[in-house]
């Protein structure tokens, strides 16, 4: 059974996160501070947190930090605070996903499902070199990338870009991220180089560029690639 631990203080909206995770078999636990998760998440060794960043007796990123310490265990943030400064916060701090209240269950239930099976895949192991897509592949040893039997010709920048994120499948790679390990900037006024080399990438590889289907923005966090 997949154990979630919900870290929030709101007991109507835990009462209800309960009810539905229990009726598709989850196990759940709640708790309804910072200090009694980092309690439970130790005793009860969760599979997937699900945090609101709001608590009554410290931040939430704290919490996920904290957790970090020890634990590579997926992180779904929830909270109301919509700026996306608040988001990229937590998602440096280490957190996987983060949803905006007011929430829709079967799209909480989803990014649920879908950490769970970040989990259960395999990384890609040092001797996996090929990741195919219906629209491309990429060659991880050789440094290529082709499309439709085509050389895909990538820049040393775009494919840094690139292996980065196919390497990270279906998890957000926050834009500080992408700019420390590309250019070693991590200066929030450089998100520009981004922008435009996922533009270039996506022209490169997507079939449809203006609406990707592997390359995915996720509005003022990152990006992800989706396989």
């Amino acid at each position: 059974m997949t154990r979630v631990l919900v870290v929030e203080d709101d007991p109507q909206l835990v009462r209800a996160l309960v009810i539905n995770m229990q009726a598709r078999q989850y196990g759940v636990d709640a708790a309804p501070d910072g200090a009694t998760a980092l309690r439970l998440a130790a005793a009860r060794q969760p599979d997937v947190v699900m945090l609101d960043l709001g608590l009554p007796d410290m931040d939430g990123v704290d919490v996920i930090r904290a957790l970090r310490g020890w634990t590579r265990v997926p992180i779904l943030v929830l909270s109301a605070r919509q700026a996306s400064d608040e988001k990229v916060a937590a998602l440096d701090a280490g957190a996987d996903d983060y949803i905006t209240k007011p929430f829709s269950m079967d799209e909480l239930l989803a990014r649920l499902r879908a950490a769970v099976r970040r989990t259960e895949e395999v990384p890609l192991a040092p001797e996996t070199t090929l990741v195919e897509t219906a629209d491309f592949t990429i060659d991880l040893l050789a440094k290529k990338a082709a499309r439709a039997g085509h050389d895909v010709r990538l820049t040393p920048t775009e494919w840094h870009l690139l292996e980065i994120l196919v390497t990270n499948p279906g998890r957000l790679v926050t834009q500080k991220q992408l700019l420390r390990e590309v250019w070693g900037v991590s200066q929030s006024n450089k998100t520009n180089y981004l922008r435009v080399y996922m533009a270039q990438l996506r022209r490169k590889l997507e079939a449809d560029p203006s609406h990707p289907r592997y390359l995915i923005t996720e509005p003022g966090m990152g990006y992800r690639f989706e396989g």
